[in-house]
């Protein structure tokens, strides 16, 4: 069971939360997905999101790629206590442009959730990993998009954006960023932003 390190309720009412644990365990309207633009989920997190949840996601994946880098799209979630999974293509380092690519890939997966209607979402650190992308640089961007996203829909029925992370240097990365924007914990008397 995930962690809940930070919950920070922005103007509209939404939560951006950020919690350490298995992303695959998260009982949410949809997890992301840190795919490839083959939806070939083999290893990292697409491979562990295929093992638990079973061979139709990556069945259902096989029908749908190939994905832009920087876009994403929805399967099912098989066995996952997620509803459904959202794979959103993230940049390799290296391949030019990698921020714009990376801010693209978190705004079109809550884009996504929110056509789809999802109140709940939970994302990984996207392409910090065997991508290569830096998780201080991944932390300030994807933070970044959710509460972009956040203000300029507070009516939206997403109304919570989680980062669920399994390691502690990214959690780390992703707490500090928490703290730049809004703060130590208990700063200013309240969560609510």
């Amino acid at each position: 069971m995930a962690v809940l390190i930070r919950s920070v309720v922005q103007p509209g009412g939404q939560t951006i939360a950020l919690y350490q644990g298995d992303l695959t365990e998260e009982a949410v309207d949809a997890i992301v997905n840190a795919a490839n633009t083959n939806l070939q989920h083999g290893g990292g997190l697409a491979g562990a999101i295929v093992r638990r949840g079973g061979a139709v996601i990556q069945e259902e994946s096989s029908r749908i790629g190939p994905v832009p880098v920087g876009q994403c799209a929805l399967t099912g979630a098989g066995a996952l206590p997620a509803g459904h999974v959202i794979h959103a293509v993230g940049p390799r380092m290296g391949e030019g442009d990698e921020d714009r690519k990376l801010a693209s890939a978190g705004r079109s997966a809550l884009a996504l959730a929110e056509a789809r209607g999802f109140r709940s979402v939970a994302l990984p650190a996207i392409s910090s990993g065997i991508f290569g992308f830096p998780r201080d640089r991944c932390a300030d961007i994807l933070i970044g998009e959710a509460e972009a996203f956040c203000r300029a829909r507070p009516g939206s029925a997403l109304r919570e954006i989680r980062f669920t992370l399994i390691d502690d240097e990214t959690v780390g990365h992703f707490r500090r960023e928490f703290a730049r924007r809004w703060g130590e914990p208990g700063e200013g008397g309240s969560e609510a932003r």
